[in-house]
């Protein structure tokens, strides 16, 4: 499994959300490339970078932000967040980023995901709660179930599923391993997890599960390193046991 430490970017800033919420924002530094830059002289192999502004908004007010850090850091970044065209996911390609989550766009325009995983690396990003989709910044219930929209992109040419629990989000309290071995169960696609990782348990929990041999491929913590609950060299230990 890979470990993807997140950078959640708003105003500019290195924040972390609480279960999506933007009133509930802690704020873990100023500068999201020196961050950027600690996680990779730790060890990452991958960044996940998320602009919530563009999430909620759908205006990339912080595209040179992610761009600087894209162009920065020697490892590939996932970054998503407002990309909700071909010109916006374009514009993250063309400064560096190496694979796009769209999110909101893949449920209302899912031709987009089709026409863009034909020649680039996209993910699918399922935010969820209570097994169905959210979108618009976590903000807005689509109606769908997770698991069916996995079923849907499945064959459309998607590199991954990112698959985050909105309840859990930001809590440190667990992971939602039997929501995300149904997604194990349903898609062959590699599915990255994230929500709710506190522990070092929390990551070899994850490491476990599995459905028809299909194993997660990725897991994204956040505020467990900014906390300090495990640190990124402890992290790559364990996932690499």
């Amino acid at each position: 499994m890979e470990l993807y430490p997140a950078i959640d970017i708003r105003g500019g800033k290195c924040v972390r959300l609480r279960q999506g919420d933007y009133n509930a924002e802690t704020v873990y530094g100023a500068d999201p490339i020196e961050q950027a830059w600690e996680f990779v002289t730790a060890g990452a192999s991958w960044l996940h970078v998320v602009d919530l502004d563009a999430a909620r908004s759908g205006i990339a007010s912080n595209r040179e932000v992610v761009a600087a850090i894209a162009q920065a850091v020697p490892v590939p970044v996932q970054s998503g967040g407002g990309v909700r065209n071909e010109m916006a996911a374009q514009a993250l390609f063309d400064v560096g980023v190496e694979r796009v989550v769209i999110g909101t766009a893949a449920l209302k325009t899912p031709e987009l995901v089709v026409a863009l995983a034909q020649n680039n690396r996209i993910a699918v990003g399922l935010d969820s709660r209570a097994g169905e989709v959210a979108t618009d910044g976590w903000l807005v219930g689509s109606g769908r179930d997770t698991a069916d929209v996995a079923r849907a992109f499945s064959g459309s040419g998607v590199d991954a599923f990112v698959v985050t629990d909105i309840v859990r989000d930001g809590t440190l309290g667990g992971p939602d391993l039997a929501g995300l071995q149904e997604m194990l169960a349903v898609t062959d696609k590699d599915v990255i997890a994230s929500g709710g990782v506190g522990s070092l348990d929390d990551l070899r929990a994850l490491a476990g599960i599995e459905a028809h041999g299909h194993r997660l491929s990725g897991v994204i913590a956040g505020k467990a390193l900014y906390e300090g609950q495990f640190d990124v060299a402890a992290a790559l230990s364990v996932l690499s046991e």
